[in-house]
Protein backbone atom coordinates (compact mmCIF):
# COMPACT_ATOMS: atom_id res chain seq x y z
CA UNK A 1 0.00 0.00 0.00
CA UNK A 2 1.55 3.05 -0.91
CA UNK A 3 1.56 6.57 1.00
CA UNK A 4 2.88 9.27 -1.94
CA UNK A 5 3.71 7.54 -5.68
CA UNK A 6 4.59 10.07 -8.58
CA UNK A 7 4.90 9.24 -11.60
CA UNK A 8 6.58 11.46 -14.45
CA UNK A 9 5.06 14.35 -12.04
CA UNK A 10 6.23 17.80 -13.99
CA UNK A 11 5.15 21.44 -12.89
CA UNK A 12 6.06 24.88 -15.03
CA UNK A 13 5.71 28.22 -14.32
CA UNK A 14 5.22 30.14 -17.64
CA UNK A 15 4.32 29.49 -21.27
CA UNK A 16 6.93 27.07 -22.38
CA UNK A 17 7.20 29.84 -25.02
CA UNK A 18 8.38 31.84 -22.35
CA UNK A 19 12.32 33.03 -22.09
CA UNK A 20 11.04 33.39 -18.37
CA UNK A 21 9.80 29.76 -18.38
CA UNK A 22 10.62 27.83 -14.97
CA UNK A 23 10.39 24.05 -15.12
CA UNK A 24 10.07 23.61 -11.15
CA UNK A 25 9.63 19.48 -11.67
CA UNK A 26 10.85 17.88 -14.44
CA UNK A 27 9.23 14.24 -14.29
CA UNK A 28 9.54 13.08 -11.10
CA UNK A 29 8.93 9.55 -9.99
CA UNK A 30 8.47 8.36 -6.28
CA UNK A 31 6.83 5.83 -4.61
CA UNK A 32 6.46 6.13 -0.18
CA UNK A 33 5.07 3.28 1.31
CA UNK A 34 2.69 3.50 4.05
CA UNK A 35 4.34 3.33 7.43
CA UNK A 36 7.47 4.93 6.37
CA UNK A 37 9.58 7.99 7.68
CA UNK A 38 10.57 9.51 4.60
CA UNK A 39 12.88 12.71 3.91
CA UNK A 40 13.11 14.90 0.67
CA UNK A 41 16.14 16.81 0.92
CA UNK A 42 17.99 19.02 -1.59
CA UNK A 43 19.59 22.45 -2.65
CA UNK A 44 17.07 25.41 -2.67
CA UNK A 45 15.40 25.92 -6.04
CA UNK A 46 15.08 21.98 -6.12
CA UNK A 47 11.75 22.08 -6.62
CA UNK A 48 10.49 20.44 -3.15
CA UNK A 49 8.10 23.03 -1.87
CA UNK A 50 6.44 22.47 -5.53
CA UNK A 51 6.51 18.80 -4.73
CA UNK A 52 4.72 19.28 -1.51
CA UNK A 53 2.60 21.70 -3.00
CA UNK A 54 1.35 19.23 -5.74
CA UNK A 55 0.93 16.42 -2.86
CA UNK A 56 -1.06 18.67 -1.24
CA UNK A 57 -3.00 19.90 -4.09
CA UNK A 58 -2.29 23.18 -3.56
CA UNK A 59 -1.13 23.24 -7.65
CA UNK A 60 -1.59 21.34 -10.89
CA UNK A 61 0.80 19.25 -12.29
CA UNK A 62 1.87 20.66 -15.80
CA UNK A 63 2.44 16.84 -16.84
CA UNK A 64 2.09 13.63 -14.74
CA UNK A 65 0.50 11.93 -12.45
CA UNK A 66 0.20 12.22 -8.43
CA UNK A 67 -1.44 9.84 -5.82
CA UNK A 68 -2.10 10.55 -2.54
CA UNK A 69 -3.12 7.42 0.15
CA UNK A 70 -4.13 6.23 -3.45
CA UNK A 71 -6.65 8.86 -3.73
CA UNK A 72 -6.77 12.30 -5.38
CA UNK A 73 -4.81 15.31 -3.98
CA UNK A 74 -7.38 17.24 -4.98
CA UNK A 75 -10.12 15.31 -3.45
CA UNK A 76 -11.37 17.50 -0.49
CA UNK A 77 -12.16 14.53 1.35
CA UNK A 78 -8.31 13.83 1.72
CA UNK A 79 -7.68 16.91 4.15
CA UNK A 80 -9.36 14.65 7.24
CA UNK A 81 -6.40 12.32 6.15
CA UNK A 82 -3.43 14.68 6.05
CA UNK A 83 -1.72 16.91 8.78
CA UNK A 84 0.29 19.30 7.14
CA UNK A 85 2.73 21.78 9.12
CA UNK A 86 3.78 24.35 6.89
CA UNK A 87 7.82 25.84 6.97
CA UNK A 88 6.27 29.81 7.20
CA UNK A 89 3.56 28.93 9.77
CA UNK A 90 1.08 31.70 10.60
CA UNK A 91 -0.86 31.73 13.36
CA UNK A 92 -3.63 34.87 14.33
CA UNK A 93 -1.81 36.22 17.01
CA UNK A 94 -5.16 36.84 18.89
CA UNK A 95 -6.15 33.10 19.09
CA UNK A 96 -5.12 30.88 21.44
CA UNK A 97 -3.86 27.04 20.95
CA UNK A 98 -6.91 25.92 21.79
CA UNK A 99 -8.78 28.11 19.19
CA UNK A 100 -6.12 27.36 16.72
CA UNK A 101 -6.94 23.82 16.70
CA UNK A 102 -10.26 24.46 17.10
CA UNK A 103 -10.04 26.14 13.50
CA UNK A 104 -8.17 23.14 11.98
CA UNK A 105 -10.83 20.70 12.60
CA UNK A 106 -13.76 22.97 11.78
CA UNK A 107 -11.66 23.70 8.19
CA UNK A 108 -11.66 19.56 8.12
CA UNK A 109 -15.23 18.81 8.86
CA UNK A 110 -14.72 17.15 11.98
CA UNK A 111 -16.17 17.33 15.44
CA UNK A 112 -12.94 17.76 17.91
CA UNK A 113 -13.53 18.32 21.16
CA UNK A 114 -12.12 20.33 23.78
CA UNK A 115 -10.35 17.13 25.39
CA UNK A 116 -8.87 15.88 22.22
CA UNK A 117 -7.32 19.62 21.39
CA UNK A 118 -5.91 19.23 25.41
CA UNK A 119 -4.87 15.96 24.56
CA UNK A 120 -2.68 16.97 21.29
CA UNK A 121 -1.57 20.45 23.44
CA UNK A 122 0.02 17.74 25.78
CA UNK A 123 1.68 15.75 23.82
CA UNK A 124 3.81 18.76 21.98
CA UNK A 125 4.14 20.40 25.71
CA UNK A 126 1.77 23.28 25.66
CA UNK A 127 -0.83 22.72 28.01
CA UNK A 128 0.16 24.64 30.23
CA UNK A 129 -0.17 27.85 27.78
CA UNK A 130 -3.25 26.66 26.02
CA UNK A 131 -5.30 29.44 26.94
CA UNK A 132 -2.70 31.85 26.04
CA UNK A 133 -2.65 33.94 23.26
CA UNK A 134 -0.05 32.83 20.57
CA UNK A 135 1.31 36.27 19.77
CA UNK A 136 3.44 36.41 22.48
CA UNK A 137 4.76 33.09 22.10
CA UNK A 138 8.26 32.52 20.89
CA UNK A 139 9.08 30.79 17.67
CA UNK A 140 9.90 27.13 18.93
CA UNK A 141 6.18 27.82 20.88
CA UNK A 142 4.04 28.83 17.60
CA UNK A 143 6.12 25.35 16.32
CA UNK A 144 4.83 23.44 18.63
CA UNK A 145 1.08 24.85 17.85
CA UNK A 146 1.37 24.10 14.53
CA UNK A 147 2.53 20.48 15.27
CA UNK A 148 -0.23 20.22 17.13
CA UNK A 149 -2.43 21.38 14.70
CA UNK A 150 -1.21 18.65 11.84
CA UNK A 151 -1.81 16.13 14.69
CA UNK A 152 -5.67 17.23 14.40
CA UNK A 153 -7.67 14.27 13.32
CA UNK A 154 -5.41 11.54 13.83
CA UNK A 155 -4.27 11.58 9.91
CA UNK A 156 -2.88 8.42 8.03
CA UNK A 157 -0.33 11.02 6.51
CA UNK A 158 1.49 13.89 8.11
CA UNK A 159 3.39 16.38 6.01
CA UNK A 160 5.96 18.34 7.70
CA UNK A 161 8.03 21.22 6.00
CA UNK A 162 11.06 21.87 8.90
CA UNK A 163 9.28 20.59 11.99
CA UNK A 164 11.89 21.23 14.35
CA UNK A 165 12.62 24.54 12.88
CA UNK A 166 12.98 27.33 15.75
CA UNK A 167 13.19 24.58 18.89
CA UNK A 168 15.95 24.21 21.06
CA UNK A 169 17.96 20.78 21.71
CA UNK A 170 15.25 19.54 24.30
CA UNK A 171 12.44 20.60 21.97
CA UNK A 172 14.03 19.24 18.90
CA UNK A 173 14.84 15.75 21.07
CA UNK A 174 10.91 16.12 22.11
CA UNK A 175 9.78 16.44 18.61
CA UNK A 176 11.90 13.38 17.25
CA UNK A 177 9.82 11.35 19.84
CA UNK A 178 6.52 12.31 19.37
CA UNK A 179 7.21 11.85 15.83
CA UNK A 180 8.76 8.27 16.33
CA UNK A 181 5.49 7.11 18.51
CA UNK A 182 3.52 8.18 16.02
CA UNK A 183 5.46 6.18 13.40
CA UNK A 184 5.21 3.17 15.58
CA UNK A 185 1.44 3.70 15.39
CA UNK A 186 1.13 3.17 11.75
CA UNK A 187 1.22 6.70 10.74
CA UNK A 188 3.73 7.73 7.40
CA UNK A 189 5.96 10.46 7.98
CA UNK A 190 6.75 13.14 4.81
CA UNK A 191 9.69 15.28 5.81
CA UNK A 192 11.33 18.31 3.56
CA UNK A 193 13.72 19.94 5.65
CA UNK A 194 17.47 21.69 5.38
CA UNK A 195 18.35 20.02 8.54
CA UNK A 196 19.83 17.03 7.05
CA UNK A 197 21.08 15.47 10.96
CA UNK A 198 17.43 16.26 12.19
CA UNK A 199 16.01 14.16 8.85
CA UNK A 200 18.75 11.18 9.32
CA UNK A 201 17.43 10.97 13.31
CA UNK A 202 13.93 10.52 12.15
CA UNK A 203 13.64 8.86 8.88
CA UNK A 204 14.60 5.81 7.60
CA UNK A 205 14.27 6.30 3.76
CA UNK A 206 15.76 9.37 1.95
CA UNK A 207 14.89 10.67 -1.61
CA UNK A 208 17.26 13.40 -2.66
CA UNK A 209 15.68 16.37 -5.20
CA UNK A 210 18.09 18.29 -7.94
CA UNK A 211 16.70 20.24 -10.14
CA UNK A 212 13.43 18.93 -10.50
CA UNK A 213 14.24 15.06 -10.41
CA UNK A 214 14.71 12.47 -7.90
CA UNK A 215 18.49 11.65 -8.40
CA UNK A 216 18.69 8.96 -5.56
CA UNK A 217 16.60 7.65 -3.35
CA UNK A 218 16.78 4.59 -1.20
CA UNK A 219 17.15 3.34 2.73
CA UNK A 220 19.45 5.81 4.97
CA UNK A 221 21.76 3.15 5.70
CA UNK A 222 22.42 2.33 1.71
CA UNK A 223 22.73 5.51 1.24
CA UNK A 224 25.31 6.73 3.72
CA UNK A 225 27.26 3.12 3.87
CA UNK A 226 30.70 3.23 2.06
CA UNK A 227 31.11 0.30 0.13
CA UNK A 228 33.98 -2.39 0.87
CA UNK A 229 35.59 -0.22 3.75
CA UNK A 230 34.68 -1.47 7.63
CA UNK A 231 36.84 -0.67 10.80
CA UNK A 232 37.44 -3.02 13.61
CA UNK A 233 38.47 -2.67 16.70
CA UNK A 234 40.78 -5.36 18.60
CA UNK A 235 40.91 -5.89 22.47
CA UNK A 236 44.39 -4.55 24.11
CA UNK A 237 47.47 -6.68 23.36
CA UNK A 238 46.72 -7.54 19.83
CA UNK A 239 49.75 -7.57 17.69
CA UNK A 240 49.94 -4.75 15.65
CA UNK A 241 52.55 -6.11 12.90
CA UNK A 242 50.43 -9.21 12.61
CA UNK A 243 47.12 -7.20 11.61
CA UNK A 244 49.10 -4.48 8.96
CA UNK A 245 49.91 -8.02 7.54
CA UNK A 246 46.40 -8.90 7.68
CA UNK A 247 45.63 -5.89 5.34
CA UNK A 248 44.29 -3.64 8.45
CA UNK A 249 46.20 -0.32 8.80
CA UNK A 250 45.66 1.49 11.89
CA UNK A 251 43.43 4.77 12.62
CA UNK A 252 43.99 6.99 15.05
CA UNK A 253 41.78 6.59 18.24
CA UNK A 254 42.75 2.92 18.47
CA UNK A 255 40.75 1.49 15.46
CA UNK A 256 41.78 -0.67 12.00
CA UNK A 257 40.62 0.22 8.89
CA UNK A 258 39.98 -2.54 6.27
CA UNK A 259 39.11 -2.83 2.34
CA UNK A 260 37.52 -5.72 1.62
CA UNK A 261 35.07 -6.24 -1.17
CA UNK A 262 33.03 -8.71 0.20
CA UNK A 263 31.79 -10.71 3.22
CA UNK A 264 34.60 -13.33 1.93
CA UNK A 265 37.60 -11.18 1.83
CA UNK A 266 36.10 -9.38 4.96
CA UNK A 267 36.09 -12.85 6.91
CA UNK A 268 39.64 -13.94 5.38
CA UNK A 269 41.27 -11.15 6.69
CA UNK A 270 39.53 -11.34 10.19
CA UNK A 271 40.55 -15.16 10.10
CA UNK A 272 44.18 -14.10 9.76
CA UNK A 273 43.93 -11.54 12.59
CA UNK A 274 42.56 -14.04 14.74
CA UNK A 275 44.88 -16.50 13.74
CA UNK A 276 47.83 -14.27 14.93
CA UNK A 277 46.36 -14.07 18.66
CA UNK A 278 43.93 -10.37 17.86
CA UNK A 279 40.53 -10.69 19.36
CA UNK A 280 38.03 -8.59 17.73
CA UNK A 281 35.67 -6.52 19.95
CA UNK A 282 33.74 -4.43 16.99
CA UNK A 283 33.51 -3.83 13.84
CA UNK A 284 30.98 -1.36 11.70
CA UNK A 285 30.97 -0.20 7.78
CA UNK A 286 32.38 2.93 7.17
CA UNK A 287 29.59 5.75 6.33
CA UNK A 288 29.10 9.07 5.57
CA UNK A 289 26.57 11.89 6.46
CA UNK A 290 23.53 12.75 4.74
CA UNK A 291 25.04 16.37 3.52
CA UNK A 292 27.92 14.37 2.04
CA UNK A 293 25.59 12.29 0.35
CA UNK A 294 23.75 15.51 -0.74
CA UNK A 295 26.96 16.87 -2.28
CA UNK A 296 27.90 13.77 -4.29
CA UNK A 297 24.56 13.54 -5.69
CA UNK A 298 24.61 17.19 -7.09
CA UNK A 299 28.32 16.77 -8.31
CA UNK A 300 27.32 14.43 -10.49
CA UNK A 301 23.87 15.95 -11.61
CA UNK A 302 26.26 18.93 -12.71
CA UNK A 303 28.66 16.79 -14.22
CA UNK A 304 26.27 14.64 -16.27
Amino acid sequence: MLAIEARGLEKRYGSRRSRRAQQALAGVDLRVERGAAFGLIGPNGAGKTTFVKALLGVVHPSAGEIRLLEGDPQDPRMRTRVGYLPERLQLAPAWTPLEVLESIARMKGLAGTRAASLGLLEEVGLAQVANRRVGAFSKGMKQRVGLAASLVGEPELLVLDEPTDGLDPPGRAHVRSMLVRRRESGTTLFLNSHLLTETERICDRIGILVAGRIVREGGLEELTAVPHRWTARFAPGAPASALEAAGFAAQEGGGWRISAEGPGALNAALDRARAAGALLVELSQEGKDLEMVLAEAMARREMS
